[in-house]
């Protein structure tokens, strides 16, 4: 029997370079938004979010209609990555926009899905889980 742990780190900003200068490919909507960018990594939010662009904020929750604003994004490249000491994902685009998840306190709320077996998560209260190389 083989047993993998999870790398908990203690809660410090974390840059998540793997998503910086990748154009955001698609977009899913779902019980599960799903953000794939031009890398293959993955981001997966499971909790409410906010985008904030040039048009305002838009709240954004995965299952419901008005998630379809992420579209706006497609096409656009990340310009800076980071989950905040609280756990939030902060993700910035070209045009400025800004897309922020905020942990949950009982669930995981997002995380950052790699095609080499990377896998961060975001833990109920805004610890931080890493498999593989973030």
């Amino acid at each position: 029997m083989v047993t993998v742990m999870a790398d908990l780190r203690p809660r410090q900003a974390r840059r998540l370079d793997v998503l910086i200068g990748h154009r955001l490919e698609y977009v899913r909507l779902d019980h599960a938004i799903v953000l794939s960018l031009s890398n293959r990594n993955q981001v997966v939010i499971e909790a409410p979010a906010l985008l904030v662009g040039p048009n305002g904020p838009f709240a954004v929750e995965p299952g419901v209609t008005s998630s379809d604003v992420l579209a706006t994004l497609l096409g656009e490249t990340v310009r800076t990555a980071r989950a905040r000491e609280t756990g939030e994902l902060e993700v910035t685009f070209g045009s400025g926009s800004q897309l922020l998840v905020a942990p949950d306190p009982d669930f995981e709320s997002w995380a950052l899905v790699g095609p080499a077996g990377l896998l961060l998560v975001c833990l109920a209260g805004g610890e931080l889980a890493v498999w593989g190389d973030a």
